[in-house]
């Protein structure tokens, strides 16, 4: 007799002795039977959407039925989000049988949501122990190191998750980020990129790759990566003010033109946009319009209360009126090299290029994407 068939004859034999008793004989043995059907219930997984991420709950192997009980009502609770109830069920299923390490599992998650993460550690290090080839808890322990900012070892929780399942994408995206604020530039890179090969609709994964290329200074990939993001999110204003960033420093100033003008159609409250493509303007020698889109880069950022950018355009105005002056057609006057065309182009006291400010946490700019940022929940060794 197999192993798999087991349990289901074993339940077959309890219907029968069960149905073959007196009503009153039958009370204790319908209450076993319950809580074996209960426990065969969640044989196939109950997915549950949550965001950023899917929480897969399955039963925990246990030969213990109250402890098997106890489980399958924590994982209902948690997926109703009555983490209180929650963490009761799973406490008095560990009680009945230590050995579930996917209790565990699910503590440390009821602790990061409550941003307990001492406590959530604490957890999924048990987890661990139960099952050293618990792929999940190593990615959630990482989780929560990174949430604590020990990011060295969030890098070593997340290559143990990924030793025991290559193909979990997102400890592959959290070590990317991770990697990329240790400044291992190339190994994020490479992170990022085996993200994307698993799960090719990762727009965050192509963000955070070509902001990784930009710093890099590899910016024809930087630039192909920002155009998958647009191909996955047309809406995404942040993607085509950064690619226009990249092809105007690229020396493709009118097609970075025509990108930052998409950037404020989709927000046209977005100040750094205005910023750059009046800089951009300004290097085409359109000074008018450079002028009037500056104007407008001002007035947003004065809005915002960022005084120091505000004080910055109001400089470049007031150097672009004394350019705009020195370009009228003066009569009987040689041309002077201050006046030639090749000496005014660095009137503007900044650099020609546009900026890519991360100081605003409301325009985030070149600031990576924490996309996987809830823990997720399986049975042991899955």
């Amino acid at each position: 007799m197999s192993k798999k068939s087991q349990p289901h004859q074993w339940l077959h034999w309890l219907f029968k002795v069960t149905f073959h008793r007196s009503p009153v004989q039958q009370e204790p043995l319908l209450g076993l039977l319950f809580a074996c059907s209960a426990f065969l219930v969640l044989a196939a997984p109950t997915i549950t959407n949550f965001p950023g991420s899917k929480l897969l709950a399955e039963t925990a192997i246990s030969q213990n039925l109250e402890a098997a009980s106890f489980f399958q009502q924590g994982v209902t609770r948690y997926n109703r989000k009555d983490l209180q109830g929650a963490e009761y069920a799973f406490r008095q299923a560990l009680q009945r049988d230590p050995n579930l390490g996917a209790a565990r599992n699910y503590l440390g998650n009821i602790f990061m949501e409550q941003n307990r993460l001492d406590l959530a550690l604490q957890e999924y290090t048990e987890a661990i122990k139960i099952n050293p080839n618990f792929s999940e808890a190593y990615y959630n322990l990482g989780l929560a190191l990174h949430r604590q900012g020990d990011k060295n070892g969030a890098i070593t929780a997340y290559r143990q998750s990924l030793v025991i399942d290559s193909t979990r994408v997102t400890a592959l995206y959290n070590l990317g980020l991770a990697l990329y604020e240790q400044g291992q530039l190339q190994e994020a890179i490479a992170a990022y990129q085996q993200a994307i090969n698993l799960d090719s609709s990762n727009t965050n994964a192509y963000f955070n790759l070509a902001i990784a290329l930009q710093q890099q200074g590899q910016i024809e990939p930087a630039i192909a990566s920002y155009r998958q993001v647009l191909q996955l999110d047309p809406k995404n204003a942040t993607a085509y003010n950064n690619m226009a960033n990249l092809l105007a420093i690229h020396g493709q100033s009118s097609e970075a033109i025509s990108v930052y003008r998409q950037a404020i159609r989709l927000n046209p409250k977005n100040a750094s946009a205005y910023y750059n493509l009046g800089i951009t303007l300004y290097n085409q020698g359109d000074i008018k319009k450079a002028s009037g889109v500056l104007k407008r880069a001002h007035n947003e950022y004065r809005e915002q209360g960022n005084i120091e950018q505000t004080e910055k355009i109001e400089q470049l105005m007031q150097q672009i009126a004394q350019k705009a002056g020195q370009q009228q057609p003066q009569a009987s006057q040689t041309a002077t090299p201050a006046q030639t065309p090749d000496s005014t182009k660095n009137v503007l006291q900044t650099p020609n290029q546009p900026e890519t400010s991360t100081k605003t946490p409301a325009n985030p700019g070149d600031v990576p994407i924490i996309f996987e940022s809830q823990p997720t929940s399986t049975s042991p060794g899955q």
